[in-house]
């Protein structure tokens, strides 16, 4: 049963769009015909705001002797860090909307955009661990300008701070498919049709999906209404393996490390984290993360919950195309792995689409080939409407 969302849509401080000019985000944009000079109204998507709170670490937890700092020094630090953020609640805004302009339609009267005269298009964003809503703005800019509403959704490293991140993924998750479902299954005022399209980075933004699909089987008629998958450096024929667990999670800390050392004052150079090798410390979190990971996943109950998102990702997945978007250079998901699974899903009768970039790194194709990305993009989704039509 699908509750009520726990939350009242907030108004736009602005509500209506100034428009001065339309232009395509790269050669393989579509081209438009005329300059957009109207106001357009805004629609009334909310932006959502929630509070992570810092709970206590469950019993179970703390008798295993892995998270005992006595028996893991990595720990006693990790400890310390979250025992002093526990004192307070920390504001983060996960789920947001980003309202496409409306897109003028030429003297031949087609739309110059994939979603305007047939479909209402959104796409759900689903970043990747570690991932903010800034790094997702050139996504949101790209679907925007071809007349598709966005939704972002996204995870950050500081959201796993909590001692029940599990309980607080599942209700930030529940509350993203009631917000995807409130509005794929209405229709716009002039009778247009609703659909919705995913795309995924990475294996956290593609088990959310998971799960949201999961969801999606005891609701009728949602499933039907997605046109399209897009898979961003992530799908693996493993997903449970601890050290691409590991692999994924050691990314984001880094990096968020490394950007907090880098924005830190000159006093603070001579720490004794600064002065070990930067392998070495990668060493130590992969070691650490690795046991971790062996022992969470093969937790009865947290098992189970993954077992269940991974079957409907692979086995109840939407009737739409896929696209997969990987490289051989990505050192998180490994690229045979990707590779794997499009096989799998191909054999069980999905239309797949796939592109290695070869040397990018780990959900930084765009950026490394932004004219091939947007063009793969821009066919696929061709495709999809074609098909769904």
């Amino acid at each position: 049963m699908w509750k009520k969302p726990l939350y009242e849509p907030l108004p736009f401080l602005n509500p209506q769009l100034k428009i001065s000019s339309m232009k395509a985000a790269s050669s393989n944009a579509l081209n438009f015909s005329s300059t957009i000079t109207q106001t357009t109204p805004t629609q009334p998507f909310p932006t959502r705001f929630t509070r992570t709170h810092f709970l206590k670490l469950p019993q179970s937890f703390q008798n295993n002797s892995f998270l005992r700092a006595s028996a893991n020094p990595f720990n006693s630090s990790f400890l310390s860090i979250s025992s002093s953020l526990n004192a307070f609640l920390e504001s983060n805004a996960f789920l947001g909307w980003n309202n496409a302009p409306e897109i003028v339609i030429d003297r031949g009267g087609k739309a110059k955009a994939l979603g305007s005269k047939d479909k209402v298009i959104t796409v759900v964003l689903v970043g990747w661990l570690g991932g903010t809503t800034k790094h997702l703005k050139r996504y949101v800019e790209w679907y925007n300008s071809r007349g598709i509403h966005a939704i972002t959704f996204v995870l950050e490293v500081k959201d796993l701070l909590c001692f029940d991140p599990v309980a607080m993924l599942e209700q930030r998750i529940s509350e993203l498919g009631n917000e995807i479902a409130r509005w794929a299954l209405e229709k716009e005022e002039d009778g247009r049709e609703r659909c919705f399209i995913f795309h995924t980075f990475s294996n956290t933004g593609w088990l959310i999906y998971g799960a949201l699909l999961d969801r999606f089987q005891r609701r009728e008629g949602l499933k039907e209404k997605m046109s399209g998958v897009i898979i961003d450096s992530g799908g693996s024929a493993d997903p449970l393996n601890p050290k691409v667990w590991a692999a994924g999670f050691a990314a984001a800390i880094l990096k968020k490390l490394n950007s907090s050392m880098n924005g830190l004052e000159s006093a603070v150079t001579d720490s004794k984290l600064q002065k070990e090798d930067p392998e070495m410390i990668e060493a130590m979190v992969l070691s650490a993360l690795e046991k971790f990971f062996t022992f969470l996943l093969n937790m009865p109950d947290v098992n189970r919950k993954f077992t269940t998102v991974i079957n409907a990702t692979l086995e109840h997945y939407p009737p739409c195309p896929q696209l997969y978007l990987y490289s051989t250079a990505d050192n998180v998901i490994p690229y045979k792995s990707v590779e794997v699974c499009i096989e799998e899903m191909s054999k069980k009768g999905v239309k797949v689409f796939s592109f290695n970039f070869g040397t990018s790194p780990h959900v930084d194709h765009y950026r490394n080939f932004p004219n091939i990305y947007s063009s793969e993009l821009h066919n696929f989704l061709k495709e999809c409407f074609a098909i769904s039509k």
